[in-house]
Order: structure tokens, then C-alpha cells, then sequence
């Protein structure tokens, strides 16, 4: 019997690496469609170029194509589903992944339904005149793309002149993601309600904190699953990962109260057929539960925990369900009960004077069952 195809749209060396572990006693085979550094060529070059490069791929395919899959954050997001959608494949619909990608969309549609876990918001168009005179929110706050990925172009605004500031850089540098944004979103049906939201470019929020975690989940034909919570770690600065944990250390009645919350927002944004993880704060003095932000895909931060802990990677799940397969993601059969990953930073100058040679990582890697590579945005 052949094996199935299925195309990884804006792969890597690293989602290559464990896909190429699930491929080899399977059914199926990966391809590559593009490349991440293509993918996030949309500086250089036009979001309809990428896309159209990327159905030319689709035509000159010589098999069949059994599954579209993607594994990171803008624009693989919205192409995938757009492309799955041209192709008949498995896969969420444009618009319920446009609901939740995009941030102002999203707290419209988490007010709705768990106005107890949002923080005040606002969303603007940066070209207005009298967005200062005009705030609803006091300072500080947040600004940042409704669209975007990796934290480019968000502004911790404390300020009047913080404001004045940030909307200086954003003037010059928005249409990096407003033009390739644009150009998608035409390929979407949108209600008019959507139509209306989309023309708010920026969003403005309430800063929120407390212990930070993530969800982890899918949903196949109607049906939410959730695989694991991770419990993310910052260095004292506030602003920096020091270390993901898995499982986290969250109590029974606190993940029953997430999922719940989960579930909701994902049945209001219509998701299905998809991945899923979603960022909370949770604030123990007040018992106050925040919804951070939405992700339409698997963490690649958290695929090697699940692996150590529960035996299998997270990878599994997409592939899974892009087959048109129920995922059955085992639960502690890992090699360990505890896994976690560090991110080793350094907040002053220094000189380096030694650089490890890739025979004495690999040693390391050996020795403590790690991986060890360079840090890369998303990873």
C-alpha cells in the first residue's frame, strides 16, 4: 500500500527532525512546502508572491496530497487553512482561525462568552489622528500588531511620550505585517461583524500577570481534548522565559477551571479539526483567571516534553488529524515524570572565550537526555 503525502508548509531543520521520527514506521511521508525563511520573507517579498509559489508547489506535486499541515504562528497560520481549504483538506476554517489569530477579533469573542478572564481593550488604526487623545485606557499598557508573531512591533507603553514614541515606529515599520495581513484576510470570508474588526490594526490592553501556563488542545468534529498544561518561568526582569515545566504544578480544580474557560472560547471562534494552545495568567491573590492569547497550533517548545512525559510527541496529534484520524495521545508512558526546558541568557556584555565543539554537546546530550541548539524564534 502507498503511502500518504503530506506537505509541512514553512518547515525547519527542527519540526523536519521529528516529523522524519514519526515518518519512519508510518504510512506516510512529509514534503517540504517552502521553507520557514521563506515563509517569513514577507519583508522582501509580497505575501500574494509566497502564496502563489506555494500553490505553484501544489501543482508540480506528483502524488496525491492526503494532508496540509502547519507548525507555527503568522503567516503559516492563515495560509495553511486557506490552502487546505482549495485542496479539500482537513482542516479549520479560515475564518475560525482569523477569529482567534487575531487579537482584537478574539477579545471581542472571548468578551462575549468569559468577559471574567479579559483585560480592558481597545483596538485602533494607527494612520488616525487623535489615537493619544482618544485611549480608553490609563497607562500603562500594551500595544501591539492584531497580527503578528515573536512579540515585533508590541510596546510596553508607559506614557504619553511612550505612546508618541511607539506610534513613530509603528508608522514606519506597520505595513510589515498590515500589507501580507491584507492580502490574506481577502481570501477569507468574514461576516460583516469580522469585516468590521479587521479594520482595527493595533490593539491597546490592560497589562495583566500572575503564574503563567499554557493549555494545550485539539478538536475533531465538534469534540475539545486537551493534552497537557505547561507552566512557563521568567527570569526576575519579567520579561524573559527562564524555563518551560511539564506537567504543571497547577491543582486539579484550577485545570478543570481552565479547560472550561477553553472550551468555550473555541466553540464561540467555531474551531474545529485543529490544534490548539492557549496562554493564561492566573493571579493568586485575587483569584483572578486572565486569557492571554490564542495559538492555532502545537508549541514546538512543548513537543519534547510531551515526548519525555507522556511518550509521544505533540506533532503526532497535527498529522493525525490533517489523516482525518482521531488522535490518541498516551498519557505519563515517557521516559520520565518531570521534563522541562531552559533557556540559557545573558543580560550583561561579556566575551565569549570558548565555544563547545559539536562533539562535546553531543556528549552533554548523551549524558542528560537533552537537546541543545540555538535559540530561534518560536522554538
Amino acid at each position: 500500500m502507498s503511502k500518504k503525502n503530506i506537505l509541512v508548509l514553512g518547515n525547519d531543520s527542527f519540526n523536519a527532525a521529528r516529523l522524519d521520527q514519526l515518518a519512519r514506521e508510518s504510512d506516510y511521508n512529509f514534503h517540504w512546502l517552502l521553507d520557514y525563511d521563506y515563509i517569513h520573507s514577507f519583508q522582501q517579498n509580497s505575501m500574494s508572491e509566497i502564496m502563489e509559489n506555494a500553490r505553484s508547489q501544489i501543482r508540480q506535486f506528483t502524488g496525491t496530497i492526503d494532508g496540509l499541515i502547519n507548525l507555527w504562528d503568522f503567516p503559516g497560520c492563515l495560509m495553511a487553512p486557506i490552502l487546505c481549504k482549495e485542496l479539500n483538506l482537513i482542516s479549520p476554517s479560515p475564518a475560525s482561525v482569523f477569529q482567534c489569530e487575531n487579537k482584537y477579533l478574539s477579545r471581542i469573542q472571548q468578551q462575549n462568552v468569559i468577559p471574567d478572564c479579559v483585560p480592558k481593550f481597545y483596538g485602533f488604526d494607527p494612520a488616525q489622528s487623535d489615537i493619544i487623545e482618544n485611549k480608553t485606557l490609563p497607562y500603562p499598557f500594551w500595544i501591539k500588531p492584531v497580527i503578528g508573531f515573536s512579540g515585533h512591533l508590541g510596546f510596553h507603553v508607559r506614557s504619553e511620550q511612550d505612546f508618541v514614541q511607539a506610534l513613530e515606529r509603528i508608522h514606519d515599520r506597520q505595513d510589515l505585517f498590515t500589507k501580507p495581513y491584507r492580502y490574506l484576510e481577502q481570501h477569507i470570508e468574514l461576516s460583516p461583524d469580522m469585516q468590521h474588526a479587521g479594520e482595527k490594526t493595533f490593539i491597546a490592553e490592560q497589562i495583566i500577570g500572575g503564574k503563567q501556563f499554557t493549555l494545550e488542545g485539539f478538536m475533531v468534529e465538534g469534540d475539545v481534548e486537551f493534552h497537557g498544561i505547561i507552566d512557563s518561568y521568567r527570569h526576575p526582569n519579567r520579561m524573559s522565559f527562564s524555563r518551560y515545566e511539564y506537567p504543571s504544578i497547577l491543582s486539579g480544580k484550577m485545570k478543570s477551571r481552565i479547560c472550561e474557560k477553553a472550551n468555550t472560547i473555541m466553540r464561540q471562534a467555531g474551531f474545529d479539526n485543529g490544534t490548539f494552545n492557549i496562554e493564561f495568567f492566573y493571579d493568586r491573590r485575587k483569584d483572578k483567571l486572565w486569557l492571554l492569547e490564542i495559538n492555532t497550533r502545537i508549541s514546538q517548545s512543548h513537543c519534547e516534553l510531551f515526548r519525555r512525559v507522556d511518550g509521544q510527541l505533540s506533532h503526532q496529534i497535527v498529522v493525525d488529524i490533517a489523516l482525518g484520524r482521531r488522535p490518541q495521545m498516551p498519557k505519563r508512558q515517557g521516559k520520565f515524570k518531570v521534563a522541562g526546558k531552559l533557556f540559557l541568557r545573558a543580560f550583561n556584555d561579556g566575551r565569549v572565550t570558548h565555544v563547545p565543539d559539536r562533539d562535546k554537546i553531543e556528549r552533554l546530550e548523551e549524558e542528560f537526555d537533552a537537546i541543545i541548539y540555538p535559540t530561534k524564534s518560536g522554538h
